[in-house]
């Protein structure tokens, strides 16, 4: 691994740059794959998958802000959106 400038101080922070870029990657990553299943749930108007999915994706959300990747109010719009569709495949199944 190659590390720009020569400080250790720069070398460090290069470092743990790239430490908090691979664990930013992954969890940004999980939250964009569970939305993907979710959103594949709504389209298909599966109300039973749907239904369990929605307290999954919203942990998984949950999880994106409190580890710092998403903004709060981004998660927010996500959930609320995701509730809105599901709530809409979930009443239009039942009526």
């Amino acid at each position: 691994m190659t590390t720009k400038g020569t400080k250790k101080q720069a070398r460090k922070r290069h470092r743990q740059s790239l430490e908090r870029r691979t664990r930013n990657r992954a969890v940004r990553t999980r939250v964009r794959r569970q939305m993907r299943i979710m959103r594949a749930a709504i389209s298909d108007g599966d109300a039973n998958k749907v239904k369990e999915l929605l307290p999954e994706t919203f942990t998984v959300i949950d999880v994106g802000w409190r580890k710092g990747v998403l903004h709060r109010n981004t998660a927010s719009r996500y959930k609320s959106r995701m509730a809105r569709q599901a709530q809409a495949v979930m009443s239009g199944k039942e009526a």
